[in-house]
Order: structure tokens, then sequence, then C-alpha cells
């Protein structure tokens, strides 16, 4: 027997060698690089599609009167959702060095979704109790003649929402009277300013992703492709934070509506996360406060000349608020102007309608 042929049969007795561990993000990385170069390289030359330019929209006006409120008294200023033109965002997925990755905002969704699901089971909230939240909010006015926008200073908004919607609720906000909640109230849509308000027949019957109770929110599906379905179902032909004819961010106003007016259960909550992580668009905003003053980073979407933006505690992934601002200059003000802001102050759950959770003393 040679030398070569006795390595060789040594060789094949002795284990193979230990292989270095990847990391998932290098194994996600590895694998989306092969899979878009086999990808390439079965598309025939010249059948490549190009790039589509942004659909751009007419500027379209919203007010809503939701089942929070009784009516709204329309008189020389309104308060309004600002529209404009559309701006493409970022893919969940970017093409990097020849591969696709995550991209940045999916990246920051999936953290703060695990934070989200490592975070404290709530207290059980039973049918006869109420979800509390408070909050910090203002939004912007525009004439009804238009022109620019003028930013009312912040106030506090304390709401008591029934868990199963079987009760009354009620809203208080500085500077203003109660109103009563649980009683049905018009939503009217404003085409453009001047125009008479129009009854939205998108409304239907029951808790939904649009009038969720605490019971519903619970129940949602925790797994988040079948929650985005879910969402995008009920969602749509709805004009919901001036979204307009855009499904995405029809979807994504509506999830940042859960995470700001509910009480959702961990589960649910990172549920949400992933589900945004799956809309195209969205990006993230480096720096951005809440009505509260609290700086935090934010995950953001552009649609309509108007950019929302949800705003996280940079360190524990907390929710702080939310935030809309003008994406590019027009008849309301400069680009950038905030429109409206909010801060998420307290949430927790009591027995009676204006009673305080211990927490919020």
């Amino acid at each position: 027997m040679s030398e070569e042929s006795e390595r060789r049969e040594l060789a094949e007795l002795l284990p193979p060698p230990a292989v270095p561990g990847l990391g998932a993000d290098r194994q996600l990385l590895l694998r989306e690089q092969v899979l878009r170069r086999a990808a390439a390289s079965a598309e025939p030359p010249g059948r490549r599609s190009a790039p589509r330019a942004p659909f751009r929209r007419p500027a379209r006006f919203r007010i809503a009167v939701p089942a929070l409120a009784c009516a709204l008294a329309v008189a020389g200023v309104l308060a309004v959702d600002l529209g404009g033109a559309g701006t493409a965002g970022r893919d969940r997925t970017v093409a990097q060095g020849g591969a696709a990755v995550a991209s940045e905002a999916a990246r920051l969704l999936d953290r703060i979704a695990l934070a989200a699901a490592a975070g404290p089971e709530q207290p059980t909230v039973g049918a006869d109790r109420f979800v509390f939240i408070e909050s910090r909010v203002a939004y912007a006015a525009q004439s009804a003649a238009g022109g620019p926008v003028t930013m009312a200073p912040a106030h506090t908004r304390q709401v008591w929402l029934s868990a199963d919607g079987s009760r009354s609720g009620l809203l208080r906000e500085e500077g203003g009277p109660d109103t009563r909640l649980g009683e049905d109230g018009p939503v009217l849509l404003l085409d453009r300013p001047g125009a008479s308000p129009r009854p939205d027949a998108s409304r239907g019957s029951g808790p939904s992703i649009g009038e969720p109770t605490h019971a519903y929110v619970a129940s949602l599906p925790t797994d988040p492709d079948a929650l985005l379905r879910l969402i995008r179902e009920q969602t749509r032909g709805a004009g919901q934070g001036g979204a307009g004819q855009d499904p995405d961010q029809r979807a994504f106003a509506a999830i940042g509506d859960l995470l700001a007016e509910t009480w959702a259960p961990p589960r649910v909550s990172a549920a949400l996360y992933r589900a945004a992580e799956r809309i195209p668009g969205v990006t993230v905003v480096p720096s951005a406060v809440d009505a509260a003053g609290r700086e935090g980073v934010a995950v953001a979407r552009t649609a309509h000349g108007r950019q929302t933006q949800w705003v996280f505690d940079r360190t524990t992934y907390a929710f702080l608020g939310e935030r809309t601002v003008l994406g590019e200059a027009g008849e309301a003000g400069p680009a950038g102007t905030v429109v409206g802001t909010s801060a998420v102050l307290v949430k927790g759950a009591v027995d009676r309608v204006g009673e305080l959770p211990r927490a919020a003393g």
C-alpha cells in the first residue's frame, strides 16, 4: 500500500474538521446572495424590468370624527390631515453588493419586536373593566381658505375604553368638555378645502381594526403575515390616516393607531411590528422627538406629501409616540413642518371611567 493510499484511509477514519459558525445575519446574506445570483443568471439579457417612477396622486384632505367624538364643529379653522404627492420609499429588502439584505427599517423593527415580545405580561383585563390611556397630543390646523398651518400647543388627553365594547367609555381632553364614548358618531371625509363633508361608508359594525376593543386586539393573530392580511382586508377602501388609495400607507397607519390607542399583549405587539416590516417603503429616521419632548429613533413611511413617524426609545425600544411632518414643501408649509405629534404616557386597566391606574397617580 502506497503512502498516499494509507493517508487517505486514515483521513476517512477521522472526524470532519470543524467549520466556523456563521451568525444568522451572515447566513441570510449568503443565502440571499446565492438565490439572487441564480435568478440573475437565469434571466435572459435585456429582460430585466426598469424601475418604475412613483405614482403621484392629487392632494386629499380628511377630517375624522371617530367613535371617540359625537360631533365635530367645522368653523373658520379645520383640523386636517395634509395631503400632497407620494414619495417612494425603501422595500423590506434592498440590493447591496449583489445581495438582498434586510433594510435598516426591517432590522430595527425586528429588534423592536423582540423587545416587545420579551416585555412583561400585562394583567388580564376583564370584560367589565376599562383600558386607560393617557397621552400628550398636538395637531396643526389650517384655514378653510388654505395657507400655512398653525400648530396648537400640546395638551393632555385621557381616554377610558370598555374592554369588550359593551359599556360607554370617556374621552377627557385638557381645555375641553368630557365626551362620552360608545355612541355612534359620524365619520366625515373632506375631499378638499371648502367642500361639503361626506359620510365615510367604510365603517362597519362591531370590533374591527379601525374600531378595536381590548378583547379584539388581544385576539389578533400573532403570525405577522396573517395579521398583515387581516389589516389590509379591513382597511381596503378606507381613507385612514390620509392614506387615500395607498393600501400600504393605510396598513401602516392602522398599525400605528393600534400601537398608540390600544393596550396590546406583548405577542400581539411583536406581531404588529413584524407585520410593519413587510410593508414596502418603510424607512428609519435617526432622530425624532415626541409630544413630550422625548428624543428617540423613528420608523417612518412617506405618502401623499407627509411622513408618519413612530418614535421609539433608542435603548429599550419602547413605543413613545407618533409624529407627522410634511414630506415636501407646499402651501401648508416647508418640508419638515410638524402637523401632528403625540406621546403615550400611561397605559393601564381600571374598574370604572374617571379612575386612574395606580402608576398614573
